[in-house]
């Protein structure tokens, strides 16, 4: 028995998954570039080993959201799960955040990351993967 994946995605909804996947990645790139670049990241100074494994797991996510969501355009056959690993990543990356922006008292980061909780799930529930047979 070989494994297939059949879509059962309409394009409407690949197209969204794309587009979210393509818009996301470049942002959590830029976000860790522009916090390095303007020195921003204290971490680096007390606490490196722990903030390079973070970062490059985000930067690890945002590859696989950039592939996924290529993947996604241009109808290759993983592209939905790898789809569906990128945003269980994501949803990780998005669950973890909150915690450094409480530490710090910075509510308004919490309330905007659990918003981004709630929309992510959203999506990953509402937007299927496909069966693989």
């Amino acid at each position: 028995m070989c494994l297939s994946i059949v879509s059962l995605w309409t394009q409407e909804k690949v197209l969204l998954a794309a587009i979210i996947a393509l818009t996301i990645s470049p942002g959590m790139i830029g976000q860790w570039s522009m916090s390095f670049i303007t020195k921003q990241i204290p971490e680096l100074q007390t606490e490196p080993i722990q903030i390079w494994f973070h970062i490059f797991g985000e930067i690890l996510t945002a590859q696989a959201l950039i592939v996924s969501g290529i993947g996604l355009l241009a109808s290759w056959l993983w592209a939905p799960l790898l789809r569906l690993v990128a945003a269980g990543m994501l949803n990780y990356t998005t669950f973890v955040s909150p915690g450094y922006f409480a530490q710090q008292e910075k509510w308004i980061w919490v309330v905007i990351f659990s918003v981004l909780i709630l929309i992510f799930n959203c999506i990953i529930t509402l937007g299927g993967t496909g069966n693989i047979r």
